[in-house]
């Protein structure tokens, strides 16, 4: 009798931690946002990029990797219930507001939020539906490197440009025509400093900043609410310690915006690289000078200029804390070592902070690439700003096989690739033939 009860109280205890794991999205919820997505696209019905953008969604639960979809995929495999269909996403693929194909199928991926807020989970399933028609008009995202983007004179440049934007998009008339015309004059000023980045800047801003802007567009039912929006995500994003990752996608939306409000047909973008900063400069016929960065200093003083001085000052202070105060972690020997051949990057813009020269540290992160799939959840790890080189601690290291975890991390390695102890730190390279 004793033994049935002690199996009866470790079936519950499995039956309480089965439901600790489930996600927060259950059926019933699920079935209320795919309406609400849908209503989405429907108001607009294609009238902003030529159709509606209405597909298959699936959310996915990063902590446990199970999908909720709205449609089937092809191949069958996931699995229907209540309308809803669910499965379990792959180990190795990665997780990220994207457009991706699973089982046959273009599905608007859309990882769902640590806790449930109905705007993120709409807006990210939008910004998945976006990019999948993107990729059904053949317009794929190269990808780019803008580190610079994290340089001080850089960040000057950025937060001066933003603030014309602001006034621009807030103002009418004269005043609007003056606060464009001195936005991309601090757009140019930092294009000339860093010319070499300036396709990478003009595909970010296009790629990401066209469904930031379509996201929040569609989902805002007045013009004031779509305004009040877009500020807010201004807001956010001028505050966070690192742009490299983040800055082209709300800095495309607000040009996107002014362009919608000259009426601009959306319909003819068809690639990367339009640069939309240029569209608005000849959709409202503004005339720059030769060299921008003669005339930004003086146009510097009516934009608050002594006050962002003032803010990347303390930046500076903060990072260098930051780096006293870890620096220990990821150059005392020995670390782990990877060299990124041709990584893809999944990670929260918020989790990401500047370490002057040393790189940039991501507090999480999940990274493909040719060796496998490292996934960091605590601690952090360390990239170059070249995007070349990536290290985590080598504390509490065990290997098994292909699977390697320290604190903090872990890593799945694809067959062909080991992990090597050289010089004292641990490397991952190609097997020899």
């Amino acid at each position: 009798m004793n033994r049935w009860m002690i199996l009866a109280f470790l079936l519950l205890l499995a039956g309480c931690r089965e439901k600790q794991q489930d996600t927060f999205l259950t059926p019933e919820k699920a079935n209320q946002y795919f309406m609400k997505i849908e209503a989405v696209c429907n108001r607009d019905n294609g009238k902003l990029w030529g159709k509606n953008l209405f597909g298959p969604v699936m959310y996915v639960d990063r902590n446990i990797r199970k999908i909720i979809a709205n449609q089937p995929d092809k191949d069958g495999l996931l699995k229907e219930k209540d309308g809803i269909y669910t499965g379990t996403y792959p180990i190795k693929p990665l997780i990220s507001n994207s457009a991706v194909r699973y089982g046959g199928t273009l599905f608007a991926m859309a990882p769902l939020p640590n806790e449930e807020d109905e705007y993120t989970i709409i807006n990210r399933a939008i910004h998945g539906l976006f990019h999948c028609y993107q990729e059904s008009i053949g317009y794929t995202s190269s990808g780019y490197n803008t580190a610079n983007m994290d340089e001080k004179n850089a960040r000057l440049w950025i937060k001066l440009e933003w603030k014309a934007l602001r006034k621009a998009i807030n103002s009418e008339g004269a005043e609007e025509q003056l606060a464009i015309r001195d936005a991309l004059i601090f757009k140019g000023s930092n294009r000339e400093l860093y010319q070499k980045y300036a396709n990478d800047e003009i595909r970010f801003e296009n790629y990401e900043g066209l469904a930031a802007f379509t996201y929040i567009l569609l989902i805002s039912e007045t013009q004031e609410e779509n305004k009040a929006r877009l500020m807010e995500y201004l807001d956010r994003v001028y505050l966070r310690p690192s742009y490299a990752r983040s800055y082209g996608a709300v800095t495309g939306a607000l040009y996107a915006n002014l362009l919608y409000n000259k009426g601009y047909d959306f319909k003819t973008i068809r690639s990367e690289n339009v640069d939309l900063g240029d569209e608005v400069r000849k959709l409202y016929d503004i005339q720059l000078p030769e060299v921008c960065r003669d005339v930004a200093g003086s146009l510097a003083l009516n934009y608050d200029i002594g006050i962002i001085q003032s803010e990347e000052e303390k930046r500076d202070a903060d990072i260098k804390e930051r780096i006293h105060r870890q620096i220990s972690t990821f150059t005392e020997k020995p670390v782990v070592f990877f060299e990124l051949e041709s990584p893809y990057f999944d990670f929260e813009d918020s989790d990401i902070h500047p370490m002057d020269t040393l790189g940039t540290l991501y507090s999480t992160l999940r990274v493909s690439d040719n060796w496998g799939k490292l996934t960091v959840e605590k601690g952090g790890c360390l990239v170059s700003n070249n995007l070349k080189y990536l290290r985590v601690t080598s504390k509490g290291y065990k290997a098994d096989k292909n699977r390697i975890e320290g604190e903090g991390w872990h890593l799945v390695l694809n067959n062909g690739w080991e992990l090597m102890l050289v010089n004292e730190n641990y490397l991952v390279r190609k097997l020899m033939p």
